[in-house]
C-alpha cells in the first residue's frame, strides 16, 4: 500500500496538525518524517487547545500508531513536556507512539550554539527558534550527531561528553555574552533521556516497510513549510531540513513509488515567521486585521507572524515540487469581512512579468502583480457544508483551482476539528 504525504506549501503554520487529526480515523500509523521541537502544530477539539512540537498529530486517536521517523531531531527535554501534557490530558501513549533508532537527538549544547550563533550574526539573523535545530542537523551531516539507538549502548553519555565539549569550545568562539548553567540543564536532559528509554524504540524503515507489506494505511506528517526547504525554500532565511515531498522518502525510509496522495496544506493568504523576504507581506490595515482575526502568533515561538495576500506563484511553485494531487484551504473565515481580496498571480521581476518562482524574490527585485477578486461578509465558522459557502468564496475557490489545476477538497472555516468542510 503507497504512503500519502501531508505538508505544508507555505512558509509554515498552514495548519498541518489540524488536517492530521481530521484525517487520522482514515489511517493507522501518523508518521513525522523531518523537523523538530520548531514545530508547533495546534489542534483544537472538544473546548481544548492542544499544541504538539515533535509527536505527531494522531496522538490523540486511540488506534492509530504515531511514529517519530529517523528526519526528526528530538530534544528529550521537550519530548518529555509534551508526554507530561499527555498525562496530565490521560491520553494512554506507551501502546501508539514509537520512535526511530536512527532519529538524532538534540543535546542542550545544541541549544546554546543555536543562541550563540544567531546573536553574532546580529542584524543578519536568519530568525531562528533557537531550539538547536541547525547545530543538530549539523552535526548530522558532519557525522558527529548521536542518535536514538545510541542511548541503549554502553558508553554514550561519553560520547555525549565529547561532543558537548567541542560545543561549548564553538560557543567560545563566537564570542558573544552567553549565560547558561550547563550542569543544571544535563540534569534536565538526562532525567528526560529516561523517560524516553522508556517508550518503544524501532528500525523505523524496517517497520514502516513491513507495515505497507501488510496494507497498513499510513500518512507521512511534514512540519514547517516548503517555502522554508534547505533546497526549494528562500534561502538562507530556511529551516534546516527537507520540507518538501522528497524529505518524506528520506525521512522514513520510503521509497519514491510508495507515495501515493500529496495532500498541500495551505492558508487563504499568507503568513511568514522571523525573516526573510514576503513579496505580498502587507503593513496596512488589512494586514493587522488578518493578524488580529487570525490569532497570527506561532505556536513555538509566540512571535506574531507577517502577514499578506495569497502568493499564487508561490504556491504554485510548492505545488509543482511536492507533486500535489489534492489541496487543503485553511483560514477561509479569518477573510470574511474583506471588501476586496487579491490574489498575487505574478511577479514584476527586475522590469518583467514572470509567473514562476525566480532566485531571489528579495524586494529589491520583486513585486507582486495582483488579481482583484470581491469579498464575502458572511461568518464562516458555523457552516458545515459546501453548499452553505458564500457565492464569492466559491468563485475565490474555483479561481485558484483553476490556476493551479489541482481541487480543493477541504476548506477550515475555524480551529476546531468540526469546522471542516469537504467538497467533492
Amino acid at each position: 500500500m503507497a504512503v500519502d504525504l501531508l505538508l505544508g506549501l507555505q512558509w509554515g503554520d498552514e495548519g498541518k496538525g489540524k488536517i492530521v487529526d481530521v484525517l487520522t480515523s482514515k489511517y493507522n500509523i501518523i508518521a513525522r518524517f523531518q523537523g523538530g521541537p520548531n514545530a508547533g502544530h495546534t489542534l483544537v477539539f472538544n473546548g481544548m487547545t492542544h499544541v504538539l512540537h515533535t509527536i505527531p498529530s494522531g496522538i490523540f486517536h486511540d488506534d492509530a500508531i504515531n511514529l517519530v521517523g529517523n528526519g526528526v531531531v528530538i530534544d528529550p527535554v521537550i519530548f518529555k513536556r509534551e508526554l507530561d501534557k499527555l498525562d496530565e490530558q490521560k491520553v494512554d501513549y506507551t501502546s501508539k507512539l514509537i520512535i526511530s533508532r536512527k532519529a538524532h537527538l538534540i543535546l542542550p549544547t545544541h541549544r546554546l550554539l543555536d543562541a550563540a550563533s544567531e546573536t553574532a550574526k546580529g542584524k543578519a539573523k536568519i530568525g531562528s527558534t533557537l531550539k538547536g535545530i541547525g547545530p543538530t542537523y549539523m552535526d548530522k551531516t558532519g557525522r558527529n550527531g548521536i542518535r536514538v539507538g545510541d542511548v541503549e549502548l554502553k558508553g554514550w553519555k561519553n560520547r555525549y561528553r565529547n561532543l558537548a565539549n567541542k560545543h561549548e569550545a564553538m560557543i567560545d568562539f563566537h564570542n558573544v555574552d552567553i549565560q547558561y548553567d550547563l550542569d543544571e540543564l544535563e540534569i534536565e536532559f538526562f532525567e528526560a533521556v529516561e523517560l524516553l528509554k522508556s517508550l518503544q524504540f524501532v528500525d523505523s524503515e524496517e517497520y514502516i516497510f513491513q507495515a505497507m507489506k501488510n496494507n497498513k494505511s499510513i500518512l507521512a506528517e511534514g512540519a514547517q513549510g516548503s517555502l522554508l526547504d534547505i533546497d526549494f525554500g528562500t534561502y538562507p532565511f530556511v529551516t534546516s531540513s527537507n520540507t518538501t515531498a522528497a524529505g518524506a522518502c528520506t525521512g522514513l525510509g520510503i521509497a519514491p513509488n510508495k507515495i501515493g496522495d500529496v495532500f498541500g496544506i495551505f492558508k487563504a493568504y499568507t503568513t511568514r515567521v522571523g525573516s526573510g523576504p514576503f513579496p505580498t507581506e502587507l503593513f496596512d490595515k488589512d494586514g493587522e486585521t488578518m493578524g488580529r482575526v487570525g490569532h497570527e502568533f506561532g505556536a513555538t515561538t509566540g512571535r506574531a507572524r507577517r502577514c499578506g495576500w495569497l502568493d499564487l506563484v508561490a504556491l504554485r511553485y510548492a505545488c509543482q515540487i511536492n507533486g500535489v494531487t489534492q489541496l487543503m484551504m485553511m483560514k477561509a473565515d479569518v477573510l470574511s469581512g474583506f471588501k476586496t481580496i487579491k490574489v498575487c498571480t505574478a511577479y514584476n521581476y527586475k522590469g518583467e512579468s514572470i509567473s514562476h518562482l525566480p532566485f531571489n524574490i528579495e524586494k529589491q527585485n520583486v513585486s507582486p502583480i495582483y488579481t482583484e477578486m470581491k469579498g464575502w461578509a458572511e461568518d464562516l465558522t458555523s457552516m458545515d457544508q459546501a453548499s452553505q459557502l458564500p457565492q464569492e468564496l466559491n468563485a475565490y475557490i474555483d479561481f485558484l483551482e483553476k490556476e493551479l489545476d489541482i481541487p480543493i477538497t477541504i476548506v477550515s472555516v475555524g480551529p476546531d476539528r468540526k469546522q471542516t468542510i469537504f467538497r467533492s
